[in-house]
């Protein structure tokens, strides 16, 4: 067997086990990748590990740092309980305050997964305490946090973009961003105003923000019940959202991160160097406490991200990746090379990770895909695949979707919205598809 099958067998094995085992994909990534090359194909251990990805490793150690700081310090929290204040207890209202709560936060550099974390225990305590299907809720509050996970400073989307310029399709990262937002965008107010979210702006939340309690209507969920999680400068008794005051490690915080922000889209600095600067100078001026910070960070994900890198880097060096790229050439034609690209990613994603697997490993081939079905754009199928990937993310199987199931409040059926939640992402599949065929082909 050549080596190129070998080390496409390597790769089919790591997504195995990351579909069904809780091992880091990215230590199994790197065990394979040195046993392949090093011990089957005679390279040195030093070849193998040049696909380290140092640039990579760099931006994702200096955003997530400064984005840990930000939520241990409570500055993220404050910030939401401020925002979600501004809707005076209309029903119909409060979902959409949560997904431009979550595209918000999750745009300026903290991620999906970070800014469910925050947002989860808030938005189904308030979900709960206004009589809001949580399912409605989820669907807005995911859609929006996802929606954001592509931007230039987020985690993801610094993997996509790193990828994309490795492959000769960079400087195109807002477009990226715009895409994904849009369709999250489509997929979370379709979803909501299909599945009766439109009823809720005939309603006023009792109870939540001010708004008068409906005679006779229990009180709501306290934040004690709503789960150890839930900040209580955030979730009140009744559900409802409560300011803490400012400090100075706040402001600090939040002109920390508005620093990022015009470094890298005012001045085009590197994100990775600017953020870890910043992230220094916080904990230098005791914004925070730097043990806290850093274990806060999400090292698992750093390792996956970078361990797949390897891996697939090693493909490339064996022309495994030009067999997986004419398998899925000879599936496809230049007409249907978008939707098929994008249900497979999609259905990859639902079982594994988007942005330590998924994207590592599948937007490498689109410009080798591209060339095979007669020279066709390959930024159209780099945008699938982006796009493709993070829609499924809201899935009960993910992190994103599991964060919602988890912050629940009391009375709420989480076997159902557990089902409800797996059912939206396997559908996601289907419409990604055809969002992208109509989007890109």
């Amino acid at each position: 067997m050549s080596l190129a099958w070998i080390s496409v067998g390597a790769l089919v094995l790591a997504v195995t086990l990351s579909c069904t085992t809780a091992i880091n994909v990215g230590l199994v990534a790197l065990a394979l990748a040195l046993t392949v090359g090093v011990l089957i194909g005679d390279m040195t251990p030093a070849a193998v590990l040049d696909g380290f990805p140092v640039d990579l490793f760099i931006t994702l150690v200096g955003v997530t740092l400064l984005f840990a700081i930000a939520e241990v310090n409570g500055t993220l929290e404050r910030l939401t309980a401020r925002a979600v204040r501004l809707c005076r207890g209309h029903a119909g209202l409060l979902p959409i305050m949560f997904f431009v709560l979550g595209f918000a936060i999750a745009t300026i550099g903290a991620g999906a997964t970070p800014a469910s974390a925050l947002l989860a225990p808030p938005a189904m305590a308030i979900a709960a305490r206004a009589r809001i299907p949580p399912l409605l809720m989820v669907i807005m509050t995911g859609n929006g946090t996802l929606a954001g996970t592509l931007s230039p400073f987020a985690p993801t989307g610094i993997v996509a973009h790193g990828v994309m310029q490795r492959i000769g399709l960079g400087g195109v990262e807002w477009q990226t961003f715009a895409y994904n937002a849009l369709a999250h965008t489509l997929v979370g107010v379709g979803g909501f105003l299909l599945l009766g979210g439109w009823r809720l702006f005939r309603t006023t939340a009792p109870g939540v923000d001010g708004a008068p309690r409906a005679a006779g209507m229990p009180p709501g969920p306290s934040s004690a019940a709503v789960g150890a999680d839930a900040p209580i400068s955030e979730v009140g008794a009744g559900g409802a959202v409560r300011d803490a005051p400012f400090e100075l490690r706040h402001w600090l915080t939040a002109a920390g991160i508005a620093a990022l922000i015009c470094a890298v889209a005012g001045f085009e600095i590197n994100v990775g160097m600017a953020a870890l600067i910043i992230a220094t100078l916080l904990i230098a001026l005791r914004a925070v406490e730097e043990r806290r910070a850093i274990a806060h960070m999400p090292w698992g994900v750093i390792l996956m991200v970078t361990g797949v890198t390897v891996l697939v880097a090693l493909l490339q060096e064996t022309q495994g990746l030009a067999l997986i790229t004419d398998g899925i050439a000879r599936l496809s034609t230049p007409l249907t090379i978008e939707p098929v690209v994008a249900f497979g990613t999609g259905l990859v994603s639902v079982y594994s990770s988007t942005s330590g697997v998924v994207l590592p490993a599948f937007l490498p081939m689109a410009p080798q895909l591209a060339e095979r079905l007669g020279g066709l754009d390959p930024l159209s199928i780099a945008w699938s695949m982006n796009v493709s990937a993070s829609l499924v993310d809201l899935s009960s199987l993910s992190t994103v979707g599991a964060l919602y199931i988890a912050g629940a409040g009391p009375g709420t059926d989480a076997r159902k919205l557990f089902n409800a939640l797996l059912a939206w992402g396997l559908s996601m599949t289907v419409v990604g598809a055809l969002l992208c065929y109509l989007l890109f082909g």
